[in-house]
This record gives C-alpha cells, structure tokens and sequence, in this order.
C-alpha cells in the first residue's frame, strides 16, 4: 500500500522531454494543470508534473508552475516515503516526491529531472519544506496514519 498520488507519480516514470522541434505531448498535458499553460516540453515542468499528479489522485494543487508555490501547500509534515518535498535549485527551486534519504541525500521522484520523470538525488541541504495535503481522503489518510504510529514498515 501507498499514497494514491505516489502510485500515479510512479506510473510517468520514464516519460522525458522530445529532442527538437517537437514536444512530448504528455509534459504538455502536466503543463496544462498550471495557470502558465507552457506549450513546450524545455519550459520547466517539475510543478507542472506535481500538480498532474496531485490533480488525478483527487486533491487540489497549487496550480502555480512555480516549484516553491509547494513549500506552502498543504501541511508541514517529517520526510514521508510520498511527501512533497521542495528545495533550492538556482535561485528558483525544484518540487517532487520524497522516495527516502541518506545521511547525505534526499531521493525524489519528480519531473524534469535530467529532462525526464525518474528517481533522483539530490543534496539534502537543499531541501527548504516536507508537505502532506491538508485533507486526504479516506485511503490516504488510513495510510498515513498507520505509518505515523509506527504500524506500517516502508517498503
């Protein structure tokens, strides 16, 4: 079991940016569920991907194509296999699922990592927030709960 939005987020991994002129119609489709509505597949798209995600498992996004429109959303929560977590990225910043960590490095699944969704690293002195929707639905709020008490082992 996991948080329905990460099970969404896993299922784009390998989805990456069209080398060219064309566009990869699917990060136009994650573009689509922010204000900025890019048209193109080089135009930032981590917040983009969030917001995707976030939208089909049912919760409300930020909307915002800003990565550190995140960093608010929600509520604070500890590092959470499924968290969103934001972070420093110069001078703007980057958004994604928190995978797990080292003493040294946060892994995140997200988009725009390398041009692609995919599992990355990244130094966890970057990271600026951990957040949880406000309100889940009955599923994910069972899950969260079982794993804040200490029930559930991650995987």
């Amino acid at each position: 079991m996991k948080f329905s939005w990460l099970t969404i987020a896993e299922d784009e991994i390998g989805e990456k940016e069209v080398p060219g002129l064309n566009h990869n119609p699917r990060i136009i489709e994650y573009h689509r569920e922010t204000t900025l509505s890019a048209t193109t597949d080089e135009v930032p798209w981590c917040s983009s991907f969030v917001n995707w995600v976030m939208k089909r498992a049912g919760y409300t996004p930020t909307r915002s194509a800003a990565a550190r429109s995140w960093a608010t959303w929600g509520v604070e929560c500890k590092p959470t296999a499924g968290c969103i977590v934001v972070l420093t990225r110069n001078g703007g910043g980057h958004v994604g699922f928190y995978i797990r960590e080292t003493d040294k490095y946060v892994f995140i699944l997200g988009g725009n990592q390398s041009n692609a969704v995919n599992i990355s690293a990244y130094p966890k002195t970057r990271v600026i927030a951990y957040r949880m929707p406000k309100h889940m639905n009955d599923d994910d709020r069972g899950y969260y709960e079982l794993i804040t008490k200490g029930e559930k082992k991650w995987p």
